[in-house]
C-alpha cells in the first residue's frame, strides 16, 4: 500500500474543508496529489492562533508530508519510520523549532502515530494491560483494564479526525461506512475486533469500540493461573475436543468464550482439516490445515452478501473434519445442527446466553428464524442429539472472567431436553474485591464418557469427584 494512499485514509491535522470540497482533477493530473498539497495550505488558517500546540503539529506534519516520497511502501514500517525521523528533525532545526527532549519525543510519536498508525488510539493499542477501547465520539475515550472500565486523557482533534481513523481501519478490509450504512465490524491487522457506529445513528458523534487480542495469545497455564478454569476441567475439556464432541461456549459480551474458543481449537489433532466461519476473522488457530471463510456485508446497492448460514452450508462441500463458527446469531443455527448430525463431530461454536439452559433456547429460537415450519420437538432433538457439551463463562463482578458450568446435554425426556452439570463454579466469598471460589467437579460422570473412552482415551475418576445426579 502506498504512503501516499494511506495518508489519504487518515492524514491528521485540522482540516479547513472536507475532502469533497478540495480542488479535484482527472486521474492523469495527479488529483490525488493535488488535494493532498489542498489540505496542506488550508491547515494552517483552520487551526487555532499562532504559537499553539496544535498549530506547530499541523505545520510539522503538513511540511513531513510534502517533502515524503509519495511512493514510498508503507508495511516496510522500520524503515518509514527511521526516514520520518530524519525529516522530522531536519525540519525543526531549518524552522527553528525548540523543544525540551520529552516535548520533541511527544510530538514525534504523535506524527508518527498519525501516518503509520491509529492517530491517539495508537499508545492504547499498544499497551498490552489494555483490553478494549470505547471511543464515544472526539473528546471521551475509555478503556478496559483488568476487567474494570476507566477514562483516559486522551482525545481526538474532532469528530472528523475520529472518522478518518475508522476509515483508515475498515477501508484495507473492503467495507464501507457512510450514512447510508452508518455502522460496521472490521479487524485490525493483529486480529483485534473493530465495531464503528456514526451519525445518524450515533447522537454522540462516531463511536468506536476495539476489543484486542493479546499479541502473545493466552495460553492454558494462564488460564488456570488467572483462576478461570481448574485443570481438572482443561483435562476434561481436552479430552472431550479430543474424541469429537460437539461443544457450544456461551456466555455475554466480554466474557472470554473467542479466548476460550481459541484454547479449545488447540486441542484439535494437527492432521484434521479445519474450516472456521466468522464475521470478522478472530481466531487464531495454531494448526497448519486451517481454511479461514469470512462473511461479507451487502455493497452499496445492496447486493453481494455473504452471510454466516450460507458459508455453514458451503463449507460442507469442503471435506471439512472440524467446523468452527466464531459465533452463532441468526437462522444458521439450523445449518449449525445439521453439521453436528450429518457426521462432522467435533465442531464447536459459541452464542450469547445467561446459562446453559438459556443456550438451548436461544438455539431453538434461532432455528425458529430459518423459516422452516418445524415443530418445536423435532427441533429439541435436533439440539438434543446434535449437542453433547455447553462451556459457560461469565464476567464476575470484580471483573474476572471464568467458567461458571461445564454441562452436558443428556437427551430428551418427554418435550424436554435434559442437562447433567459435570461442573459448577461453587463462589465461597467476596474478599480485598476479589470472587473468591473455585469450579468444582459435581460427581457425576457424563453419558458421553462413552465416546472419550472409545478415543483411546481414559481419564480418573479423581476428575469428576463424588456426588449425586443433578438435572434442571
Amino acid at each position: 500500500m502506498s504512503l501516499l494512499k494511506r495518508i489519504e485514509q487518515g492524514q491528521s491535522g485540522g482540516e479547513a474543508q472536507p475532502t469533497s470540497n478540495l480542488p479535484s482533477s482527472s486521474p492523469g493530473e495527479g488529483s490525488r496529489l493535488s488535494q493532498l498539497q489542498a489540505r496542506r495550505v488550508v491547515a494552517p488558517s483552520a487551526a487555532p492562533q499562532a504559537g499553539t500546540y496544535f498549530d506547530l503539529k499541523t505545520r510539522v506534519q503538513n511540511k513531513l508530508l510534502a517533502e515524503l516520497d509519495p511512493s514510498m511502501d508503507i508495511s516496510r514500517t522500520d524503515e518509514v519510520r527511521r526516514t520520518i525521523q530524519e525529516l522530522f528533525e531536519q525540519i525543526l532545526s531549518e524552522e527553528n523549532i525548540v523543544l525540551s527532549r520529552p516535548e520533541r519525543a511527544r510530538l514525534f510519536e504523535q506524527i508518527a502515530a498519525e501516518i503509520l498508525g491509529f492517530g491517539p488510539l495508537q499508545p492504547l493499542l499498544e499497551d498490552e494491560s489494555v483490553t478494549e477501547i470505547m471511543v464515544n465520539g472526539a473528546k471521551n475515550i475509555y478503556i478496559e483494564r483488568k476487567g474494570k472500565i476507566h477514562r483516559v486523557p486522551v482525545t481526538f482533534e474532532s469528530n472528523d479526525h475520529v472518522m478518518r481513523i475508522i476509515d483508515r481501519i475498515v477501508a484495507p478490509l473492503g467495507r464501507r461506512i457512510d450514512e447510508s450504512s452508518p455502522y460496521v465490524d472490521a479487524r485490525l491487522p493483529d486480529g483485534s475486533r473493530v465495531n464503528a457506529v456514526i451519525p445518524p445513528i450515533s447522537l454522540v458523534g462516531p463511536v468506536l469500540t476495539i476489543r484486542k487480542f493479546a499479541k502473545n495469545p493466552i495460553t492454558i497455564e494462564q488460564l488456570i493461573q488467572y483462576g478461570s478454569i481448574t485443570p481438572e476441567a482443561i483435562q476434561f475439556i481436552k479430552a472431550a475436543v479430543e474424541a469429537k464432541l460437539n461443544i457450544v461456549i456461551s456466555g455475554g459480551t466480554g466474557s472470554g468464550k473467542t479466548t476460550l474458543l481459541n484454547i479449545l481449537s488447540s486441542f484439535i489433532p494437527g492432521d484434521e482439516r479445519i474450516i472456521t466461519i466468522e464475521n470478522a476473522a478472530e481466531l487464531q488457530l495454531r494448526q497448519e490445515h486451517v481454511v479461514t471463510l469470512e462473511s461479507r456485508p451487502p455493497n452499496i446497492e445492496g447486493r453481494g452478501e455473504i452471510t454466516i448460514r450460507q458459508l455453514v452450508i458451503n463449507s460442507l462441500r469442503m471435506r471439512p473434519d472440524r467446523i468452527i463458527v466464531g459465533e452463532i446469531r441468526d437462522e444458521a443455527a439450523l445449518d449449525m445442527l445439521q453439521a453436528m448430525n450429518t457426521g462432522h463431530d467435533g465442531s464447536m461454536t459459541t452464542a450469547h446466553s445467561n446459562s446453559p439452559r438459556d443456550t438451548l433456547s436461544r438455539l431453538e429460537t434461532m432455528t425458529l428464524m430459518a423459516g422452516m415450519d418445524l415443530p418445536v420437538r423435532a427441533i429439541r432433538e435436533q439440539i438434543a442429539s446434535a449437542i453433547d457439551m455447553v462451556i459457560h463463562q461469565e464476567r464476575l463482578r470484580d471483573g474476572s472472567r471464568k467458567v461458571v458450568s461445564i454441562t452436558e446435554v443428556s437427551g430428551m425426556e418427554g418435550d424436554v431436553i435434559t442437562m447433567t452439570e459435570i461442573f459448577t463454579f461453587e463462589q465461597t466469598g467476596y474478599e480485598n474485591g476479589k470472587v473468591v471460589g473455585r469450579l468444582r467437579p459435581t460427581g457425576l460422570r457424563p453419558k458421553f464418557m462413552d465416546k472419550i473412552e472409545a478415543a483411546g482415551i481414559h481419564l480418573p475418576p479423581s476428575i469428576f469427584g463424588v456426588g449425586e445426579r443433578r438435572r434442571y
